[in-house]
């Protein structure tokens, strides 16, 4: 398995603030515990599940007001600087300017993060991520395995919960209640009709 490319830096050479003006890349980088770190690039399951996931939330939270679903949106917090696959806000919490539009940056963790994990992207880098999301206040964080057609759940203080039945509902967040999915729903968004 590949690793994502991760360039050292010195522990003075750069700091948060810093990384933070330089311009985005392609594909992004993440700033976690001094070093810059490239996300690798989604390929076709994990764009169109990402995609299509997102597409699926706001649909349900949207409408109501509830949420929003972002995909690849930068949030920084606790000296480091993520990029979820798919961060989800309450509508509540969401930031906004002066002008009473969305806010470009982001400086608090998602209500709740959804991972799904790539071929090439180590497993415990991204169970990292979903961890320290949940340390500063994230309800719940889900890292889906395309491969495997898992999805492993996330919450503060619980044992993680494993999702892999296709019949099973998989279990989202308190202000998420009105979206439902199971196991089933979630893998059959990336069969092409």
């Amino acid at each position: 398995m590949k690793q994502s490319k991760t360039i050292e830096l010195l522990p003075k050479s750069i700091s948060l603030e810093a990384f933070l003006q330089q311009p985005e890349t392609k594909p992004p980088r993440e700033y976690i515990n001094g070093k810059i770190i490239e996300k690798p690039m989604p390929k076709g399951k994990h764009s169109l599940l990402q995609t299509e996931l997102a597409t699926e939330i706001n649909y349900s939270l949207k409408k109501k007001r509830i949420g929003r679903a972002f995909n690849e949106l930068r949030c920084t917090f606790g000296d480091k600087s993520l990029i979820p696959d798919i961060s989800v806000f309450q509508t509540v919490n969401i930031p906004v300017d002066e002008n009473g539009e969305i806010a470009n940056n982001f400086n608090i963790p998602p209500d709740w993060t959804i991972e799904i994990l790539s071929p090439e992207q180590s497993p415990i880098k991204v169970i990292k991520n979903i961890s320290h999301c949940l340390d500063y206040g994230t309800q719940l964080g889900w890292l889906i395995d395309p491969s495997e057609q898992c999805i492993l759940v996330y919450a503060p203080s619980q044992q993680v919960k494993i999702f892999e039945n296709p019949d099973t509902i998989i279990t989202t967040p308190n202000f998420a209640q009105d979206f439902s999915l199971t196991v089933g729903d979630l893998f059959n968004l990336l069969i092409i009709n």
